[in-house]
């Protein structure tokens, strides 16, 4: 049983689904049971973060603290699910090479979409220069280059994304793969009648 510990890192813009995904793969991971430990960037930014801004030097600091924990919890045997913005590339970067079990998640969704689903109005706040260094309207958005998943969540389900990444975490083994229950009752049926056949002599 694979029980190696790994960060899933969701990195993409405001709104583009990385807390919505990370509770549905926080679940699912505990289903199999495995243990999961989810740092969300507003809950970070309210405890371990709090009285940063959003300057460049303060979101680098704000992801290298959220990459130490994830980093603590990996190499203990846990599942650490990462869910901030973490504009830029390099810290981006910084947290893989510092983690090693490190699996990337580029939660892809246009400005426009992520504007769309904004209930509290941050974006139309935002293009009104009422609020700066807003990722992906006054503050740049640096895309991965190599993310080991990319999911686009303005054109699949959220559970078509969530499977998507679980499938990925299966073919990199953090995941033991799930023996669908079809071939597990084909597999009972064969010793079934292998233990009946011998039984009656004929094997």
């Amino acid at each position: 049983m694979t029980n190696r510990g790994f960060t899933l890192w969701f990195t993409g813009l405001s709104g583009a689904g990385k807390s919505t995904l990370a509770e549905i793969i926080e679940q699912k991971l505990k289903d199999r049971g495995r243990y999961v430990e989810v740092l969300d960037g507003d809950i970070v930014r309210t405890n371990l973060s709090k009285g940063l801004g959003f300057s460049k030097e303060d979101r680098d600091t704000n992801i290298r603290r959220i990459g130490f924990v994830a980093h603590l919890l990996s190499r203990n045997g846990v599942a650490a699910i990462t869910a901030a913005i973490s504009p830029y590339r390099d810290i981006r970067d910084e947290c893989r090479a510092m983690i090693g079990n490190f699996v990337e998640v580029y939660v892809k969704c246009p400005v426009s979409v992520c504007a769309d689903r904004d209930v509290k109005g941050l974006y139309a706040k935002a293009i009104a220069g009422e609020i700066p260094h807003f990722t992906g309207v006054s503050d740049p958005y640096e895309e991965p280059e190599n993310a080991e998943i990319v999911v686009e969540t303005d054109l699949e389900s959220k559970e078509a994304s969530a499977d998507k990444i679980i499938a990925r975490l299966e073919e990199l083994g953090y995941l033991d793969p799930v023996a669908s229950s079809c071939a597990t009752a084909g597999d009972e049926d064969d010793e079934l009648v292998r233990q009946r056949l011998e039984e009656l002599g004929y094997v």
